[in-house]
């Protein structure tokens, strides 16, 4: 992209940042066709804006320096534990509190009668932005809720089977182990030694746990503890074979890597939209099949529990307005930058570091880099470390944060950048591990 053609883009989104922040659904109602028409409004990047390349940017460390300061970024600590939450850019922040300085100002009045009208143009763009039906999309507090209604919701029996892996995420292994607790379902465990192992062999493992007697079938997209993305539409092709259902665990994945819910084989999903969608701590989406809704029990009670209506799995109660609607403004930020582009620069990123330490003989990196096995999340370790020894000496001599993992058979430091980190960020870290490795 031309430096005039990314100015241009740089400043109308600077502009759109400025205006007073509309409610979301003040936007919906005023024009119907708003994807298209905020596309055009921050110059919003497309092959046309670049000469047939929108992929020219994935290296253009100014644009990616005009990114950064879009986010409130630490000055001295250096954030690649993004994987974990990640931090929301500044037109995010302050739609939040410009959100709830107005709830404050009549609390029942404008959060019950004003800013609850927008949940639903927020759910038209969340379902949009996922590739699915609005009724079939509501919005949570984040993955945890989201999969726990499903979990705690299914019609399981005593001596009902489900398929599950060793390296689901804790909240959703310790909800299965609790409703195996309490109601007697029987849960196969598949064993996974990643990244050594195919996909085929992936698919192979799960085939074996998949027998005629199971009913739901546990898949985690994005493996959190080292990146890796299962194939998921693999996998539930084989639990529909059989007739079970499957529940994807797409709390890594949503917004990091492009795709439609239903694309994965998803029968029920969930998700936090404050990890990759850069949306207020604390918020979530769940998605269930339409069909499939009446039998799903809501985790709060509903006016009836067995309705097929998306909405009762929203019977919060009193919640923020001001974080449920400024969803709407992490939604623009991922427009304006393109789902394609995002990616292709966290794919980017994490090459950058890991070819430069890769060949060193002290520092391996446990993560499949290939581009279709992992994306921005990837796991090292250096000889001589723990990880928990790794991670502090990151932390401690070099101001870089992450998270060290000692998870089953997963041992490391987690790196996850985001679009807010440029390369001499990431100059910063390879430095460190070498230094560290050649100690």
């Amino acid at each position: 992209m031309k430096s005039t053609q990314r100015r241009t883009f740089l400043r109308k989104l600077a502009t759109a940042s400025a205006i007073p922040l509309v409610p979301s659904f003040l936007k919906m109602e005023t024009n119907l066709n708003w994807i298209e028409s905020y596309k055009e409004q921050l110059g919003f990047i497309s092959p046309s804006h670049t000469g047939g390349n929108s992929m020219a940017l994935v290296e253009d460390e100014t644009f990616w320096y005009q990114i950064k300061n879009m986010y409130a970024c630490s000055p001295g600590l250096l954030n690649l534990n993004n994987g974990g939450v990640s931090p929301q850019p500044i037109i995010v922040q302050e739609a939040f509190e410009r959100y709830n300085r107005l709830c404050n100002e009549a609390p029942s009045y404008y959060m019950w009668r004003v800013l609850d009208q927008g949940r639903e143009p927020l759910r038209t763009r969340l379902a949009t932005l996922a590739g699915a039906s609005p009724e079939e999309v509501a919005v949570v507090r984040n993955t945890s809720e989201a999969l726990e209604t499903i979990i705690f919701g299914l019609r399981l029996k005593r001596g009902d089977k489900v398929v599950v892996c060793n390296l689901d995420y804790p909240n959703m292994a310790n909800a299965w182990k609790q409703r195996a607790h309490r109601d007697g379902i029987i849960l196969k465990e598949v064993q996974l030694d990643l990244p050594n192992m195919t996909n085929d062999q992936i698919v192979n493992a799960f085939a074996e746990q998949i027998t005629p007697d199971v009913k739901i079938v546990h898949i985690t997209h994005l493996i959190n503890w080292n990146g890796h993305i299962l194939p998921s539409r693999r996998i539930a092709d084989l639990a529909h074979e059989i007739g079970a259902q499957t529940i994807v665990d797409g709390a890594h994945s949503f917004a990091h890597i492009q795709y439609n819910i239903p694309d994965l084989g998803a029968d029920y999903y969930g998700t936090s939209l404050h990890k990759w969608l850069c949306a207020p701590f604390g918020t979530g989406l769940i998605y269930v099949k339409k069909d499939l809704i009446a039998g799903l029990y809501p985790l709060l009670a509903s006016p009836d529990p067995e309705s097929p209506d998306i909405r009762k799995f929203e019977n919060l109660g009193t919640r923020s307005f001001a974080i449920e609607q400024a969803i709407g403004q992490a939604i623009d930020f991922q427009y304006a930058i393109g789902s394609a582009l995002k990616q292709a620069r966290l794919q980017y990123l994490k090459k950058y570091w890991t070819d430069a330490v890769k060949d060193h003989p002290r520092i391996h990196i446990n993560t499949d880099t290939s581009p279709e096995r992992s994306c921005a999340l990837c796991i090292v370790d250096v000889d001589g470390y723990t990880p928990t020894e790794l991670g502090s000496k990151l932390h401690t001599d070099y101001k870089i944060h992450t998270t060290s993992i000692e998870y089953s058979n997963v041992l490391g430091v987690r790196i996850t950048p985001h679009i807010y980190i440029v390369k001499d960020d990431l100059d910063r870290l390879i430095e460190a591990l070498q230094v560290l490795a050649d100690a």
